[in-house]
């Protein structure tokens, strides 16, 4: 166990470090100079990115106090909010640092909170964010493939990566619908792998509970799956009006549905990028290729991925200030002690 541990611990800081290594070589090979010559054209509107990621932060808050369905007259939404920035800001560290973020919020709740709702709730949460991520994937791929004059290649990749997508979207719709024990059984099969039985045996409880959970609020709480749905809806318009208003200040003559097409393909970016922590050098690179897609020169894509990565920071610094706060304060618990001491076998609790 400590071996694979210290090699998983090198293969991500092998990861970290090639990353920094393409960053480098992408502001050097662009030229440090055209990089901050851009970065100047944006000027004070970077300060209005940097509000509106706030806004987006809020409206993902609203989005998750929606899956609670029980009392939160105890819970604050500036705490929740708070929860939001520190979930984020860890989980920027890449595969792992989404599963401690994720934890950190529910341990984190208190006991305002029943801990059966609290995980039912991340977990709503994240597979409402992760499934209309990939409606705007979807929504930007097609856009591409019929505005945009694409080699065979890329055409072939798109069209791909639509199918798989709409496919796994279909698939989610028809499970939700006829209460499909999916994640029961993948978890069964899962623990099937001798060195992944003993994991996936202790956590099945709650594999079952938050399938239940998942379930029981799409069919019995159908205004808050919608608002919540639609909310985390309109967080990707905000990434999207973030691309065009960078793009703008910068000078390109873009459409707010080429920046649609440009954030649905980052997603797909983002996502090879989660083996990456903080996924340096893969986020800057994919923007560099993508944005000549629409023109625009690989200057330009770096300029706004390091626009993106700075209104992110920015949000981080607060999120670190915040965990610092609730870590200071007597009412926090202990990381992961509720999650790991608690049943999780009941529905959430109602109003």
């Amino acid at each position: 166990m400590v071996k694979v541990r210290w090699r998983e611990h090198m293969l991500r800081l092998a990861a970290a470090l090639l990353g920094i290594t393409l960053l480098a070589c992408l502001v050097h090979r662009t030229g440090l100079e055209i990089v901050v010559q851009q970065a100047k054209t944006v000027g004070w509107g970077m300060a209005l990115i940097i509000a509106l990621g706030g806004i987006s932060h809020l409206v993902k808050t609203w989005s998750w106090r929606l899956t609670f369905l029980c009392d939160l007259r105890q819970l604050s939404f500036g705490r929740t909010f708070a929860l939001r920035l520190i979930s984020e800001g860890i989980g920027k560290l890449g595969i792992a640092g989404q599963l401690v973020g994720e934890t950190t919020k529910v341990s984190f709740l208190g006991s305002s909170v029943p801990i059966a709702n609290s995980v039912s709730s991340v977990t709503l949460d994240r597979g409402l964010y992760v499934l209309t991520s990939a409606m705007v994937s979807v929504a930007g791929i097609v856009s591409a493939l019929l505005l945009i004059s694409l080699s065979k290649s890329w055409r072939l990749y798109l069209v791909l990566m639509a199918s798989v997508l709409l496919l796994l979207l279909v698939a989610t719709a028809v499970a939700v619908q006829r209460r499909w024990p999916v994640l029961s059984r993948c978890a069964g099969m899962i623990a099937r792998l001798p060195w992944c039985r003993a994991w996936v045996t202790g956590k099945r409880s709650v594999i079952r509970s938050a399938e239940n959970n998942l379930y029981q609020f799409c069919h019995e709480a159908p205004g808050a799956f919608w608002g919540s749905l639609s909310l985390n809806l309109m967080c990707h318009c905000l990434a999207i009006l973030e691309v065009y208003l960078v793009l703008r200040f910068m000078g390109v003559p873009v459409s707010l549905l080429q920046a649609l097409i440009l954030e649905a393909l980052t997603k797909l970016i983002n996502v090879v990028g989660i083996f990456n922590p903080g996924n340096v050098g893969t986020y800057e690179g994919g923007n560099v290729t993508l944005v000549k897609l629409i023109g625009a020169s690989g200057a330009t894509g770096l300029t706004l991925s390091l626009c993106r990565r700075a209104r992110s920071l920015f949000w981080s610094t607060i999120a670190g200030l915040c965990l610092i706060t609730i870590l200071m304060s007597n009412k926090s618990p202990q990381l992961y002690t509720r999650v790991h001491g608690a049943a999780l076998a009941g529905a959430p609790c109602r109003k």
